[in-house]
């Protein structure tokens, strides 16, 4: 009885950490993925598990560590991918306003922290991406 009690608690305790490592909350901060989503906007982002997971595809908004600062994550929608260099290019919907690919080169998959997948804040806003792939070219 204490045993089965113990074991479930382990089992908890197991699928709460292995939760808490594939699932993030990342808030958007500057207009780069405008209008797809605004600043302050805040998303859910599903790790992508390795070595298993699939590559991400172009067009999926990804949250990313920043080249240029790894303790900053970046939200970015990718542009290209290239297997053989295991790298792909990101972008930002508001190409005017985003610092991607273009400044920083190619990204290796291994800074991909996962894919957006619902925006949860603000209420009036909130909802599951993909966002439209047409905003890729606004």
């Amino acid at each position: 009885m204490v045993s089965r009690r113990i074991a479930a608690l382990v089992a908890g305790a197991a699928a709460g950490a292995a939760l808490r490592r594939s699932v993030h909350r990342v808030e958007v901060a500057g207009s780069s993925m405008s209008p797809a989503l605004l600043a302050g906007d805040k998303v859910v982002v599903l790790a992508l598990p390795r070595p298993l997971s699939r590559w991400p595809r172009p067009g999926e908004v990804v949250a990313l560590r920043d080249p240029r600062d790894p303790s900053r994550v970046l939200i970015k929608r990718v542009a290209s991918v290239d297997r053989r260099a295991g790298t792909l290019l990101v972008a930002g919907d508001a190409r005017d306003a985003s610092t991607d690919s273009r400044q920083f080169g190619p990204v290796p998959r291994s800074s991909v922290v996962g894919r957006a997948v619902y925006r949860y804040a603000p209420a009036g806003r909130s909802g599951p991406g993909p966002w439209p792939e047409e905003y890729h070219r606004a």
